[in-house]
């Protein structure tokens, strides 16, 4: 498209559309974008079977009123273990109150795809950048399209049996007083993997927080009881540390 607006009853642009990116299942629909992403093990299937997760309360709490999944394993690894594809938005287009018939002369639309093991960032780059050009192609336009990747990080898993992860599972023994779950969370922390690969040592994740906080939200907090417990924690695991040496 240009830069010019124009009035919806004289100009009707075809557009590319986010439901050919993903389901209403959350299947993404890019070709071969499931490829190279890890095989599940047995291993790995029981550690989900093992976490403690109330469905009920994870969903009150998420404010949804159905889960694309029905099982605590399923919902769990669609979070974590398998990859998904969220849209941010659209900019350039008009989202104030009221009716609004002018329709912008560019747009640009914003999602982000979640990397797992073992996927590669340039590899989805260009699966990504041929879906959209095809599905704009058979669409006839005479707009114009570009696609870019503003950021692309390479997927990051820790090494649960290494001795700092077993001295954290000791402390929030000490701590809390029950068994920690292992989770894969994803989160944009691109130094984690940068030190794992340049230092050659393992890197591990420590979350203090809650399940509410809503980090980056525009309420994101961190409770009382989780600032002093999670304060004693890290003095409990650096003793554990110490006792490895």
């Amino acid at each position: 498209m240009g830069t010019k607006a124009h009035h919806k009853a004289c100009y009707n642009p075809k557009r590319v559309s986010y439901g050919s990116l993903v389901d209403s299942s959350g299947h993404i629909l890019i070709p071969g974008i499931y490829d190279h992403v890890a095989p599940l093990t047995e291993e790995e299937k029981e550690m989900y079977e093992a976490i403690d997760l109330d469905l009920e309360e994870y969903q009150n709490t998420s404010q949804v009123k159905k889960f694309l999944f029905d099982t605590k394993e399923e919902i769990l690894m669609h979070l974590w273990r398998y990859p998904s594809l969220s849209i941010h938005g659209i900019e350039g287009a008009f989202d104030e109150p009221g009716a609004k018939t002018v329709i912008p002369g560019r747009v640009i639309g914003k999602f982000s795809i979640r990397l797992v093991p073992h996927m590669n960032t340039s590899v989805v780059e260009k699966q990504v950048k041929q879906h959209l050009e095809y599905i704009f192609s058979k669409r006839n336009s005479s707009n114009q399209m570009a696609v870019s990747m503003a950021l692309g990080l390479h997927p990051w898993i820790a090494n649960i049996k290494d001795d700092q992860y077993l001295a954290a599972k000791r402390a929030i023994k000490t701590v809390f007083g029950t068994e920690p779950d292992m989770i894969r969370d994803g989160s944009t922390i691109p130094i984690a993997n940068i030190f794992q690969d340049v230092i050659q040592k393992s890197v591990m994740m420590l979350p203090l927080g809650a399940v509410d906080d809503g980090e980056h939200a525009q309420n994101e907090k961190i409770n009382r009881w989780n600032y002093i417990e999670g304060s004693k924690l890290f003095a409990a695991f650096f003793l554990e540390m110490a006792k490895l040496h």
